[in-house]
């Protein structure tokens, strides 16, 4: 018999998360991890788990009318460690939940290697495991395995660039020109630094965005198409003149302390670490060559003696086409004992990847112990983005999406509109409610083995 119940491989948030789920369900757990292996990607920098590679930013933390907010909500009511983690490494952000990567990461790491049920393995897994796994190898899945998971579902494997912003350290920014403040004051006003622009400055850079040197594309990337949430800024640039001041560097809300007015346009950077001493550029996501990123940053007003931490730069994320390949409880139709999770199904974004991770590795606990696990309702956030990833999509056009209210029932009859999204929250809020009381309770086998009956899936 196997010295584990089930397997996991890919150490990211999705992993990371289910692990940690099956683990503290009482079943052990053979986490598998290419980095620190021998194998690296070309987005991560270090080999810990749970590696932020692009923003710093689990996004609003707001739970009364934002559904990601709802999710950070749900997902603690769920014991995630994730978010527990998150709370635990916070760095100011007004009312979002932006973390300290690095102190996030190993937070995660360390709880996952002490955990008496979690062996983590530094390995390159190429082969689809034949007894009880998750896969949860993220939008970076290794050539080998993507071929693997091809040969199994039948379908080509669906792609999009994901764009990394570029971090900034603190001591280098212009603190006579740049000022804190965050948009109409939220927060405790030092949650970003702004960076104005006049309209000279700012049509100067957008030409300059136009016009700077790219990143050539693979054969193979050249036909790959963005995900809108995380659009390139000379991308955005190439839409029109004022694409970026209705985007990214949007002035609303934001007055110069110089002329007590709203600049033309801002650029608006985002504490990335504890200590305060790095920031990235909210919204900067980039394939703009390096030393182009260098010149061309420098002409923002505050930026002009800029040191970067980290340039930006550009990966490739992959997916499946999970409305018409997974169950509804994220089983591969064709290869049951097999559950995918995280990104490579096709959810966008941090907390979403790792709130898949979280119910895949809940269905797993539940049916290894013999019980059956109803799905989270669709009025939750949490079964909103799960119903959506499992067949409330379209597969012919299956696109990421991130989590929000549009994936749940419409409230029915006339509201208005600044009362809605309270709406969706107050019956999410008693959907979860009422899910969480019928959840099946089985006893944890800590101490005691599971039998190979029971250590495989139907």
């Amino acid at each position: 018999m196997s010295d584990h119940h089930i397997h996991i491989v890919g150490g990211g948030l999705a992993g990371s998360e289910a692990a940690w789920q099956l683990a503290e369900a009482g079943f052990r757990v053979k986490l598998s991890e290419m980095r620190g292996g021998g194998d690296a990607t070309p987005a991560h920098h270090t080999d810990g788990l749970a590696e932020l590679v692009c923003s710093n930013s689990f996004r609003s933390d707001d739970a009364e009318s934002n559904a990601v907010g709802l999710l950070h909500q749900e997902m603690r009511r769920l014991g995630s460690l994730i978010l527990r983690e998150g709370d635990a490494h916070r760095v100011p952000a007004g009312s979002a939940l932006a973390v300290d990567r690095d102190g996030f990461s190993a937070g995660v790491t360390a709880a996952l290697s002490a955990h008496p049920n979690i062996t983590i393995v530094r390995e390159r897994v190429d082969i689809l495991p034949d007894g009880p796994a998750i896969l949860a190898t993220g939008p970076l899945t290794a050539p080998a395995l993507a071929e693997a998971i091809g040969g199994a579902t039948g379908t080509d494997a669906l792609a999009f660039f994901d764009a990394i912003a570029p971090i900034v350290h603190r001591d280098s920014i212009d603190m006579d020109i740049a000022w804190f403040q965050s948009r109409w004051n939220k927060g405790d006003g030092k949650d970003y630094i702004n960076c104005p622009l006049d309209k000279d400055a700012y049509l100067a850079f957008h030409a300059a965005l136009l016009a700077g040197e790219k990143t050539e594309f693979r054969d193979w990337e050249k036909d790959t198409p963005y995900f809108e949430g995380c659009m390139p800024i000379e991308v955005m640039a190439e839409r029109g003149v004022d694409t970026l001041r209705y985007g990214p560097m949007k002035p609303v809300g934001l007055d110069d302390p110089r002329t007590g007015r709203w600049p033309y346009a801002v650029v608006q950077l985002r504490q990335d670490n504890a200590q305060g001493s790095l920031w990235n550029i909210v919204g900067f996501q980039t394939k703009l060559k390096h030393a182009e990123q260098v010149r061309l940053f420098r002409t923002i007003p505050g930026l002009q003696n800029a040191e970067f931490a980290r340039l930006g730069g550009l990966h490739r994320n992959t997916f499946i086409r999970s409305p018409e390949l997974l169950d509804p409880t994220l089983r591969l139709r064709n290869r049951p004992n097999i559950r995918f999770a995280g990104q490579i199904t096709g959810c966008e974004g941090y907390i979403e990847s790792a709130a898949i991770g979280l119910i895949a590795g809940r269905f797993a606990a539940a049916e290894l112990s013999g019980a059956t696990l109803p799905p989270p309702p669709v009025e939750t956030s949490l079964g909103a983005l799960l119903g959506h990833i499992t067949g409330g999509a379209e597969a012919e056009s299956y696109q990421p999406m991130n989590v929000n209210f549009g994936l749940m029932p419409p409230i029915e009859g006339r509201t208005k509109k600044a009362d809605r999204k309270k709406m969706y929250t107050a019956r999410a809020r008693a959907a979860f409610d009422q899910w969480l009381s019928c959840l099946p309770q089985p006893a944890p086998a800590r101490t005691a083995d599971i039998s190979r009956e029971a250590a495989t899936f139907a």
